[in-house]
């Protein structure tokens, strides 16, 4: 079926003044002012009063933080104490509980905007060693797109390392549960839904035959990788006195400075770093609301940028954030780009890094922008709240007035939000038992 999404409000395409055609899975027109479809179309939607964005892109997150939003545990705290306190807690999560933490994580992503993100599930519990093959039925159950990638911590306690044993798991099983869930879930062509990352919690989280195993592994299946980089300065101090050289260093002997990589956070590089990493091609998610929880510092963004560096948005922890929200994000990272490098940091630079640079950040080139070939993942907001009255520029207001939920929702050519309502999904009844699953945390 042709779908026109007609006469939009705005829309952040271009020569698209009059909407664009969907048709299956995909955009296969923008039809520019004074233009009709250059062929006959099944249906139309009115799009007069929505301002039209690609779907949105959420590059680093944990869904199972969900469960632990606003928790006294890591109050006051800064990012290593709050991690040592909260991960005392996660050693909690079941099956049951990481179920339904992802799919309230997936359905409040869907509400901001969001139509891909890539989740990064780094602790196995006893019991919870199918935690991916979890988040990939919630994914496939609600249809949003997933970069689903396997974390790993591999030193704990009893090895000088920070985790409590109970959520770490040996270099042997990480590794073999990456190449499984690669074989099972990972796709690789245009349009895909799912596919595989492999992302061991940090260069300095697991033994050295995880980070080149992994590596080696990524490659042989063509997939991403992904760490934790440089979010504290404790990171390379650490690193330091423990192998003589900084955590970047550490990532590029391993065989991970290349195009397939994309890191989180990214506050503490040096000048260097960020031209190596440029060259390299390797992309940052960029994490605004959780660095500045943590009060670490700020990404470099347009230096990155500057350097060659994709650079993405990420909503980060659910716990450290505490939402789960894309606008959010982008809006975040225009006000600390402001404080960073002055007014010429705009809500086009926002927007920019929540969906093209996400899209870079995990490797495609399908979604992240509204082009005929490109996934038919779309955003639509209105403007009918009083937060936007007066608003003169409507794309620029999303961003600077706060718009928070979408009205509609498009993945993969099918609406998944109507009315700003999950479809499918019985809201009320989703956070009854989630509160419920939470309350295991206190």
């Amino acid at each position: 079926m042709r779908l026109w999404i007609k006469e939009p409000l705005a829309i952040l395409a271009a020569d698209a003044e009059r909407g664009v055609v969907v048709e299956d899975t995909q955009i296969v027109e923008c039809v520019a002012r004074g233009r009709a479809p250059a062929s006959p179309v099944d249906a139309t939607f009115d799009a007069s009063r929505h301002v039209v964005l690609p779907g949105l892109v959420n590059a680093h997150h944990h869904f199972y933080q969900t469960l632990t939003r606003a928790h006294p545990a890591g109050f006051g705290k800064e990012l290593i104490p709050w991690l040592v306190a909260m991960e005392r807690i996660w050693d909690r999560t079941t099956p049951e509980a990481l179920r339904i933490a992802v799919r309230m994580a997936l359905v409040e992503l869907m509400l901001s905007g969001c139509t891909t993100a890539a989740d990064h599930h780094n602790i196995f519990p006893p019991g919870l060693e199918d935690a991916i093959d979890i988040e990939v039925e919630e994914a496939m159950r609600l249809g949003l797109r997933m970069t689903v990638s396997r974390g790993s911590m591999g030193i704990s306690e009893k090895d000088g390392g920070l985790q409590p044993d109970s959520i770490v798991q040996d270099s042997e099983t990480i590794l073999k549960d990456s190449e499984r869930v690669l074989r099972l879930y990972h796709d690789r062509n245009p349009g895909a839904m799912i596919r595989v990352a492999l992302a061991p919690c940090s260069p300095l989280a697991v033994p050295r035959r995880v980070i080149e195993g992994s590596a080696e592994l990524a490659e042989r299946f063509d997939a991403r990788l992904h760490c934790h980089l440089c979010q504290s300065p404790d990171e390379d101090v650490y690193a330091m006195q423990a192998f003589g050289k900084r955590s970047v260093d550490i990532l590029e002997e391993a065989g991970w400075l290349a195009a397939r990589t994309w890191v989180a956070h990214g506050i503490f590089f040096n000048e260097g770093e960020i031209e190596r990493l440029g060259r390299a091609g390797v992309g940052v998610a960029h994490c605004a609301a959780s660095d500045m929880l943590f009060a670490q510092g700020t990404c470099p963004a347009k230096d990155l940028e500057d350097a060659g560096v994709p650079v993405g948005l990420g909503v980060d922890g659910s716990a450290s954030n505490d939402s789960s929200n894309m606008m959010e994000a982008a809006r975040h990272s225009l006000m600390l780009g402001r404080l960073r490098y002055g007014a010429d940091v705009t809500h086009l630079d926002a927007l920019r890094w929540a969906t093209l640079g996400s899209a870079r950040c995990l490797g495609r080139d399908d979604i992240g922008a509204i082009a005929p070939g490109m996934q038919a993942d779309l955003a639509l907001f209105t403007l009918d709240e009083p937060r936007f009255s007066g608003a003169h520029d409507p794309v620029a207001a999303l961003v600077l007035c706060g718009a928070h939920r979408a009205d509609r929702v498009m993945i993969a050519g099918r609406w998944r939000v109507i009315g700003g309502e999950p479809e499918g999904v019985d809201l009320e009844a989703l956070i009854a038992r989630h509160k419920a699953a939470a309350r295991a945390f206190a």
